[in-house]
């Protein structure tokens, strides 16, 4: 049996809220024939505060926006340089659910890392992935109707600054590095590729360009 088909839409530099809507709009429009679908892109400078954000982890945003969003976790930044990865899935079509989906996105991204000779790992109780300690990928997900949208954050080449005016995901004094730092490759075209092929692995897809 064949596995079933992921669609990948390459969107470039998207304005947060717009992108965010139209998620919204594709989930409260599914049918059983919608397609799966892997957004890759990335943001503006942006702070957003997930369903369980406190108000006490985000330091001093100064200029940047700050925007309440429907997705699960705590507050993160996105920024130009880090990939955004956002899975519009319809978990009624797979053998696994919420949790087992994100301990194979996570898988996804080690593997990846593995691949550019980065050794990376999880966190007991903290989502996302670390190197040496230091959160390189961010999770954060919704599920609506059975389909999920949101997805995960990978910084690649980016100001890391921003990170330093909050508690990232929650944790305060949390570091944060990014591929650039490790040695890694830096082109987002590139690494999107391969992170969607080690995704398609481990979520058992096959890729639609």
């Amino acid at each position: 049996m064949s596995s079933p088909l992921l669609h990948i839409q390459h969107l470039g530099l998207c304005d947060y809220v717009s992108t965010w809507r139209r998620m919204q709009h594709y989930t409260d429009q599914r049918t059983a024939e919608s397609q799966d679908q892997l957004w890759l892109l990335e943001h503006p400078p942006i702070f957003t505060l997930g369903q369980a954000a406190k108000p006490e982890h985000l330091l001093s945003p100064n200029e940047i926006p700050v925007i309440k969003v429907d997705r699960g976790g705590q507050v993160t930044y996105h920024g130009p340089g880090q990939l955004i990865a956002y899975l519009l899935l319809d978990l009624r079509r797979k053998p696994f659910g919420i949790k087992a989906l994100v301990s194979r996105i996570e898988q996804a991204i080690i593997n990846l890392l593995d691949s550019y000779h980065i050794n990376a790992k999880t966190e007991p109780g903290a989502p996302g992935v670390y190197v040496g300690g230091n959160k390189i990928a961010a999770l954060g997900l919704r599920v609506r109707r059975g389909c999920t949208f949101h997805g995960l954050s990978l910084n690649v080449d980016m100001d890391l600054e921003p990170f330093s005016r909050i508690n990232p995901c929650g944790y305060p004094g949390l570091k944060t590095t990014q591929l650039a730092e490790l040695g890694g490759p830096t082109g987002l075209q590139q690494i999107g590729a391969d992170l969607s092929h080690h995704l398609a692995r481990q979520l058992d897809y096959t890729l639609i360009p």
